[in-house]
């Protein structure tokens, strides 16, 4: 087992939180990804990261749908690379819809996992960090934690809510050398979304740089997606001694949407 420090990362087997959890590996962490791929989907970027950057990095596929499975994350972690000193809840899925129109379980699934796995968590770690006087937890939330858009109430509800959560740990672990930031992303360049882009273009009988300007990118003043480097370098230097006085912060890293 390391000595190093340990982050534990969800939702960390591609986009945003992959990113997130090299990055802080490049720091010199410790990391444990997260996702719900079977284990050997997982493995090259695994591999990759603890060969290139020197650390141990293990993977969980543990569900965070249920608080028994948030604690389980945590306790694979604590088992396998230490007690967690950095906690990331990135871990997120979305559904669009009108409200009168929004599936009941699809409304179920969105707090569970956008806003409750990062309580459960939250509340797993803090604990040991009390204990080692000594913690970073990063919130990825959104900017639809700070402003809201039609036919997203669940996600919408639920990255405010974790704006809120943000906020209240921050306050309650104050003098306990734990700092709490909840990162608000806007449109994010995701192999998802570029992979999405061509079909949607093709779908709107628009070329793909309309599509991303006129539409992707209509709410962000910049008309420029968000990098997921610009975020996880965020997420790392919110984890850094220089950031100890940063805490409570809502930090909106979205090219002006929130702005408007």
């Amino acid at each position: 087992m390391s000595t190093r420090r340990t982050a534990i990362v969800t939702g960390s087997s591609s986009g945003i939180g992959l990113g997130v959890a090299e990055a802080l590996a490049a720091d010199g962490m410790d990391v444990m990804l997260n996702g719900i791929e079977p284990p050997g989907e997982v493995e090259a970027d695994r591999a990759r990261i603890a060969a290139k950057h020197g650390v141990e990095v293990a993977y969980s596929d543990a569900d965070l749908m249920t608080a028994e499975g948030v604690r389980a994350l945590v306790a694979a972690t604590e088992g396998t690379l230490g007690p967690p000193d950095v906690l990331v809840n990135n871990a997120g899925i979305q559904h669009v819809s009108p409200v009168e129109e929004f599936a009941d379980a699809k409304w179920q699934a969105i707090l569970a996992l956008n806003l409750s796995a990062a309580f459960f968590a939250v509340k797993a770690v803090l604990p040991g960090m009390k204990a080692r006087g000594h913690g970073r937890i990063v919130n990825i939330a959104s900017a639809h934690g700070l402003v809201a858009s039609p036919g997203k109430v669940a996600y919408v509800a639920a990255k405010h809510g974790v704006v809120g959560l943000t906020k209240t740990v921050a306050l309650e672990t104050a003098e306990d050398g734990i700092t709490a930031n909840a990162i608000c992303p806007g449109y994010v360049l995701t192999p998802l979304v570029e992979k999405q882009i061509p079909e949607t273009a093709e779908v709107r009988g628009m070329t793909e740089s309309e599509l991303r300007r006129d539409v992707l990118l209509a709410a962000q003043p910049t008309r420029e997606f968000v990098t997921v480097g610009q975020v996880a370098a965020l997420a790392a230097f919110l984890c850094t001694d220089a950031a100890a006085s940063i805490t409570g912060a809502t930090l909106p890293v979205d090219g002006g949407w929130t702005a408007q």
